[in-house]
């Protein structure tokens, strides 16, 4: 619980807010929310996160990595956790009646929690941080949100309207807090490749050994001087011990600073993709974005024409990076791709400045849905509830 002072509205009264966040790209989006509404009005809250929200005084219901999963099989697992924390947490909210609920992605998760409250009577606030995916598959499920939050804060530019359109809940854009790290910077002669292989346990498996054959062969690149997975604390003895064999040296960082300047200094990223692409991005490194999928993963994506899956490319709107979403790993691919953006300076080039070109858009909004505070939606809702009430 953490309730800092400050001058707050309606009357003297704390906002009191649960928020979740299921993996580490959530929980940095809720930092950033709660950051923020603690400078504007008395706050207290409670609820799930991981590394990022404890430092601004959480103390977590369970474990935030008991969320992170990806994929049937994953789920699978651990489904029973899975619902016991479904209870739990929906128990946790009903108890301490917040005013607003925010649920940041997760998103199968949050979906199911927000049905549970609703049926419990849950009368606060429900609003969904991170639109899901309904653009690339399911546009069905946009409108079956609409019942259940009050309103969805996107952080990619184009997905208010494709949420209007499709008749889903109302929606604004908020940008992402990966804009407060832009960085302009040009191709480097030589630098670090960065590894960036994801962060729950079922990517971690996938892309680990495909990985450790890339780097087997491209680490006496002359434009690469170093190796470096920049990771999470909680992950670092696990990656140290993964990386000990490998044939090349690996450094992992899991300093936050740290990680800044590594991207400034890389020549280039082999990423997962996922919100760090964004992050890579705006930081302006060169990237070859890959997925290896489990097999319900690649049914699906069969199904739907195997489209576009990372942030830079969707955000744009075109190809800008290069893209490997494998079926099954194909550590020849991976690295022919690697390969070519290592060999040619102006691909790497042409990289940066589309960033550029994504930085100014993340920054601004598109001109019917201009980017708004995140903490300006949550206090509008508060404000609203408030008045209603009196």
């Amino acid at each position: 619980m953490s309730a800092p002072a400050g001058a707050g509205q309606p009357g003297d009264e704390h906002l009191k807010l649960f928020i979740l966040a299921g993996e580490p790209s959530g929980d940095r989006i809720a930092a950033d929310l709660v950051a923020r509404l603690q400078q504007r009005v008395p706050l207290a809250f409670i609820g799930v996160g991981g590394h990022e929200l404890e430092a601004l005084g959480l103390r977590s219901l369970f474990p935030m990595r008991d969320l992170a999963v990806m994929g049937v099989t994953d789920v699978l697992l651990r489904l029973p956790l899975l619902l016991w924390r479904l209870e739990q947490t929906a128990r946790a909210i009903k108890a301490a009646r917040p005013d607003i609920v925010v649920l940041v992605d997760s998103q199968d998760f949050s979906r199911l929690l927000a049905k549970r409250l609703k049926r419990l009577g849950y009368k606060g606030k429900l609003i969904l941080y991170v639109a899901p995916s309904v653009w690339a598959r399911a546009p069905q499920r946009a409108a079956k949100l609409k019942p259940l939050f009050e309103e969805v804060l996107a952080v990619l530019p184009f997905e208010p309207a494709v949420m209007q359109r499709l008749d889903g809940p109302p929606t604004c854009y908020v940008g992402h807090p990966a804009l407060a790290e832009r960085l302009a910077r040009d191709a480097v002669e030589s630098g670090p490749l960065v590894l960036l292989p994801g962060s729950r346990d079922g990517e971690l498996r996938r892309h680990l050994p495909v990985f450790r054959q890339v780097v087997g062969q491209i680490g006496s690149h002359p434009v690469i001087d170093d190796i470096v997975i920049p990771t999470l604390p909680g992950l670092h003895e696990r990656l140290e011990r993964e990386v000990a064999d490998w044939p090349v040296p690996v450094r992992i960082v899991s300093d936050r600073a740290a990680r800044a300047d590594i991207y400034r200094q890389a020549a280039l990223a082999l990423a997962v993709s996922g919100t760090v692409t964004l992050e890579l991005a705006l930081a302006q490194v060169p990237m070859v974005v890959t997925y290896v999928l489990d097999p319900h993963q690649a049914r699906i994506y069969d199904a739907h024409g195997r489209p576009p899956v990372s942030l830079p490319n969707l955000i744009l709107g075109r190809i800008a990076v290069p893209e490997l979403v494998q079926n099954v790993p194909d550590a020849d691919a991976m690295l022919a791709a690697v390969q070519t953006m290592l060999d040619n300076k102006k691909a790497r080039q042409d990289q940066i400045a589309a960033f550029g070109e994504l930085s100014d858009l993340m920054e601004s909004g598109e001109a019917d849905f201009p980017r708004q505070d995140p903490a300006d939606r949550v206090l509008a809702h508060w404000h609203q509830r408030a008045l209603s009430a009196s």
